[in-house]
């Protein structure tokens, strides 16, 4: 496989993973940090840098905006719930054996 394809199904890949999230409300940034390490405000800031590499300034909240499909202070009043006591005792046993 060539590098242009190669790039193009990477990037189709992406838009689907941020299209499956947008429409994965109901899934919290903290179950998927919990259960992948990783959460939609990663995946916009993994963009902001990918950008800055390319000489591109993007804000984080830009950045994040085109993860969310929306300006990320927006979903978090729709959408965001409260975060359980054991939930964030999950998170943090995580972030302690992978810190």
């Amino acid at each position: 496989m060539d590098d242009q394809t190669n790039t193009e199904l990477e990037a189709a890949a992406f838009r689907r993973l941020v299209s499956h999230l947008r429409n994965r409300t109901d899934v919290q940034n903290i179950d998927l940090m919990i259960l992948a390490g990783f959460c939609r405000n990663c995946l916009g800031d993994w963009y902001r840098e990918a950008a800055a590499d390319k000489g591109i300034d993007l804000s984080k909240d830009d950045a994040r905006a085109l993860v969310y499909g929306m300006p990320p202070g927006e979903w978090k009043e729709k959408y965001q719930q409260e975060v359980s006591p054991e939930k964030m005792a999950q998170f943090k046993a995580v972030q302690k054996d992978h810190g």
